[in-house]
């Protein structure tokens, strides 16, 4: 009975310690500063796929992560984005915002505040792997726009981590800390010393 109870308590601390590398890996570490980002897609707010390959080395891509539409914060750094985007766009910028959410979800957000940058919708979590940003259980908001009563249901949620690839395909900066609503001006900062 002693042997059998050690055994077992030997099994268990194993298996809990090879489950406890498995989720930091990729979500504590991601993707390092300075390494060339792997192609990566999605389809985008208009239905078309996106491909990174297609944008990667023509500007600096800043690849946002978020975790839902249409809620507080989300939209808060949403709306920065779109307001800062004439002087990002004049810095050779292009700005690509990443969530769980459904292409559908991405069209009623970016009609409900006059968005003008492309939504992915990485309903899969894939494009959210490919930079080891975590990721958790999805949900729903009922949300009304244009007096229309709408219920956004997503697959998984991502943790809120800004990316910015360098012209030369590798990553030039990573937030894993990021503030919503300074999102933009912190990237902005960050694309001046890229042009230096």
């Amino acid at each position: 009975m002693r042997i059998r109870n050690l055994l077992l308590t030997v099994i268990a601390t194993s298996f809990l310690s090879v489950l406890g590398q498995g989720s930091s890996s990729a979500a504590e570490q991601g993707l390092a500063v300075g390494k060339v980002v792997p192609e990566f897609s999605a389809l985008d707010d208009k239905g078309k796929k996106w491909n990174s390959k297609d944008h990667v080395g023509k500007k600096i891509v800043v690849v946002y992560f978020y975790p839902a539409d249409m809620t507080g914060g989300c939209t808060k750094q949403a709306c920065a984005f779109r307001d800062d985007m004439p002087k990002l766009s004049g810095a050779n910028v292009e700005v690509v915002g990443v969530s769980g959410d459904t292409v559908g979800n991405h069209q009623l957000f970016i009609k409900a505040h006059g968005l003008n940058f492309a939504l992915l919708a990485d309903t899969e979590g894939t494009v959210a792997k490919t930079f080891g940003v975590p990721v958790r259980k999805g949900g729903s908001i009922v949300r009304t726009i244009d007096n229309e009563e709408f219920t956004l249901t997503r697959n998984l949620t991502t943790a809120r981590w800004t990316f910015v690839i360098g012209l030369d395909g590798k990553l030039a900066h990573k937030n894993t800390s990021v503030n919503a609503a300074q999102d933009s001006k912190a990237v902005m900062e960050v694309v001046k010393k890229l042009s230096k």
